[in-house]
């Protein structure tokens, strides 16, 4: 084995154990979260907590313990509210553990039903979306449309590739391409290049990019293929025809 080859292995050992310090940390902040929230929750139910009291009580933290921050009036009242949205699901409390503070803000600002606060938990989890993206995703409606859509999935690429169904959605919103009407194919190559990374971010994160018109040979023929992709989940090769 090339020693670079063993350079990359420890590498991957520090990235791996980095990213799940950060996830033990997350959920360490989303539980004290969740315990401060159901302990407020409780107090406004059973007593005459309101949001003066909130407010008296992050002035006494910041007062008590000035270098920690996260502790304002609005944003103990937030932990409130994610006690009291989550507090009567235990799949669904679970899983916001696994998501940042922004993000489950976002989700529960934009999010009308549990079933579609699970849809975006789920999507932010496997995508490990930033806060910028996944509004973006929650803007954009992608939830209305996974519900709308008709994906049609071969057979065969179903069995081959059993999470291929997940993996693709039905329709893509690619405003950010910012393409005036009307426009040539190549327009169209032209401006996704331009924009590679949030085309990728779009589809999933599990996508890399290959090659433009890449050249494939069946035979003796010459064929290129508009965008080709390598998706990581699934470990197979991609083919865009634009």
């Amino acid at each position: 084995m090339k020693i670079e080859n063993q350079f990359t292995d420890i590498l991957q050992i520090i990235s791996v154990a980095r990213e799940k310090a950060m996830l033990a940390v997350n959920t360490g902040l989303m539980n004290l979260y969740w315990n401060i929230g159901e302990y407020i929750s409780h107090k406004a139910e059973t007593s005459d907590w309101g949001k003066g009291v909130v407010k008296s009580l992050s002035e006494y933290l910041s007062f008590k313990e000035p270098e920690i921050k996260g502790f304002s009036a609005q944003n103990l009242w937030r932990m409130k509210l994610f006690f009291e949205t989550y507090s009567g699901s235990p799949k669904l409390s679970a899983m916001v553990r696994e998501i940042s503070w922004t993000n489950n803000l976002t989700i529960i600002s934009k999010s009308n039903t549990e079933e579609e606060r699970e849809f975006y938990i789920k999507l932010a989890i496997r995508e490990k979306y930033s806060s910028r993206e996944l509004e973006r995703q929650i803007d954009s409606g992608i939830y209305e449309r996974a519900m709308l859509s008709d994906t049609k999935i071969s057979a065969v690429l179903r069995e081959i590739h059993p999470k291929s169904t997940n993996a693709f959605k039905d329709s893509y919103v690619l405003d950010f391409l910012s393409l005036s009407k009307p426009f040539s194919e190549k327009d169209l190559r032209r401006s996704i290049m331009k924009n590679l990374k949030e085309f990728i971010l779009e589809f999933g994160k599990d996508f890399s990019f290959v090659g433009e018109e890449y050249r494939v040979q069946v035979g003796n023929k010459d064929f290129y293929i508009d965008l080709l992709f390598y998706h990581r989940d699934l470990q197979c090769l991609v083919a865009f025809d634009l």
